[in-house]
């Protein structure tokens, strides 16, 4: 998953933070943050093993894998935050624009944990508001030439956006079938970390 999904999958602020380092930290590290925020690195984890193992997104990858191979994975990432965004279901407009902010908000109090890179990053995305314009096709655009940007064996040029265009529908129904098997996962995983 990508960072909306990251983000909306955090039961508390702290999680968000851990959600968000777990990117930037080697594994042996996690234990010098406070509990919740281990909390978000764990979360991050159990959300990306279910992704990668779920039928749906199998064949979501079945889309973009002819062109951009082992990185479908990033693609459909991607392209579930999207769906994601537009599930008026979870979040009015204004209800995504209010956790948009608040991750923004979260994030910057605990800039001082993350790397410079992050810092740079997190700046140009509440300047662009991604996490909100993942909703728009221009949003995802953009994100998905930033995969490619990155990639460092893909043509940047490739047509991965088109691909998103013309299998929306199909991808949509990925994102049907799975999304509320995730949330469930992630709320169970929550309840058992918060237990103890």
């Amino acid at each position: 998953m990508n960072f909306l999904a990251h983000s909306f999958l955090s039961f508390s602020d702290d999680q968000i933070v851990g959600q968000f380092l777990e990117d930037h930290i080697r594994n042996k590290d996690r234990f010098s943050f406070p509990k919740e925020i281990q909390n978000g690195i764990t979360m991050h984890r159990a959300i990306d093993t279910f992704t990668d193992s779920h039928p749906a997104i199998h064949e979501a990858k079945k889309v973009f894998s002819p062109l951009v191979r082992l990185y479908s994975g990033a693609f459909v990432d991607v392209s579930m935050d999207y769906f994601l965004a537009n599930d008026l279901t979870i979040h009015s407009l204004q209800g995504w624009k209010n956790h948009s902010q608040n991750v923004y908000s979260v994030l910057n109090q605990n800039i001082h944990l993350f790397p410079e890179n992050f810092k740079l990053m997190l700046n140009k995305m509440q300047e662009e508001d991604w996490l909100y314009n993942y909703r728009e096709d221009w949003g995802i655009q953009f994100s998905m030439r930033n995969v490619l940007h990155k990639a460092r064996y893909l043509d940047k040029d490739l047509p991965v956006f088109d691909l998103f265009l013309e299998n929306k529908k199909f991808l949509q129904e990925c994102y049907d079938n799975f999304f509320q098997e995730l949330y469930d996962h992630a709320k169970q995983t929550n309840d058992l970390m918060t237990q103890f």
